[in-house]
């Protein structure tokens, strides 16, 4: 690890995320980045925009919230998803063959990669061959104690079982959220309860830990050494989940590479988490001290 702020790296989509209320700059990956940033990282996004003018924005807005980032400009349009809001809930219209489609493998990205403490991906931005090509080769290159964040993600079509199975095989740390575990389950022939369907996944694959989400209900991280943490998800007044689950895994990656333990790290990301939820958009300021809804909800649930 680096003597000085772990170096951690997202490789995949950055998009205009078109809401009702006009556009906003994110993608999960680029979401992951702000707030492992904000966390204590020196973070890089990298991904790729088009030389248009949704380009040209997206790289400004990304410059003014002071996130670092290697952005590829190339011929085809900028990303973006249509996005349509069900009780606070998004629900997503990604467009196929934009420019994050196209990263470029280059030996800057390789030297970055290099050097990474942690990276995130996921399996959309590997819904087409060249970006796919990239990302696995890079991963491929990181140094064999690099913390490789595997946020499945899943949107839509874009996504096989072959591309799951290897971008496993590349991960230390596996993050889905109950619905995705649903899924997965007939496609891998996985039964038993939860705990067991994760615990699944960590032997299969030799993972460090595994994280499972269940929206406002729980999540729980299991992790190598056979400890388990679980905790609630706080109440709180949601403005939008946009960003909540990439939030929660920047946090908790910069925590467990600053040592935290883990229950301190899974503290640290639900509190992220739930912050967000009462929040606009996926990138909002941080206040002076993060609020504990953690240790809110303990207090109210005492006996």
């Amino acid at each position: 690890m680096s003597e000085s702020k772990p170096i951690v790296l997202s490789l995949g989509e950055i998009l205009w995320d078109m809401i009702p209320e006009g556009k906003r700059a994110g993608g999960a990956p680029v979401n992951f980045i702000y707030h492992a940033t904000k966390n204590g990282a020196d973070g890089y996004s990298i991904s790729a925009i088009g030389e248009d003018e949704l380009g040209d924005e997206l790289k400004a807005a990304v410059e003014k919230t002071g996130i670092k980032s290697v952005l590829q400009r190339n011929a085809y349009p900028t990303g973006r998803a249509d996005v349509k809001l069900e009780n606070g809930i998004p629900e997503w219209t990604i467009v196929k063959d934009v420019a994050w489609d196209h990263i470029a493998l280059t030996q800057d990205l390789i030297d970055l990669v290099r050097k990474a403490d942690a990276i995130c991906y996921g399996s959309l931005a590997c819904r087409m061959q060249e970006s796919h090509d990239t990302i696995m080769k890079l991963l491929k290159l990181s140094r064999p104690e690099t913390l490789r964040y595997y946020d499945i993600n899943i949107r839509g079509d874009h996504y096989s079982k072959e591309l799951i199975e290897e971008q496993l095989a590349d991960a230390t740390v596996f993050k889905l959220n109950d619905d995705e575990l649903m899924l997965l389950r007939p496609m891998f022939g996985i039964t038993g309860t939860d705990e067991e369907a994760c615990q699944w996944f960590m032997d299969h694959y030799d993972l460090d830990y595994v994280i499972l989400t269940a929206g406002a209900d729980f999540s729980t991280i299991l992790a190598k050494d056979g400890e388990i943490s679980t905790l609630p998800t706080p109440r709180v007044q949601v403005s939008d989940t946009i960003g909540a689950g990439d939030s929660f895994s920047g946090a908790f990656t910069i925590n467990i590479l600053l040592g935290k333990s883990l229950k301190e790290a899974h503290r640290a990301a639900v509190n992220t988490a739930a912050y967000v939820c009462t929040q606009a958009g996926a990138w909002p300021e941080y206040p002076e001290v993060m609020p504990d809804y953690i240790a809110e909800w303990e207090a109210a649930h005492k006996e």
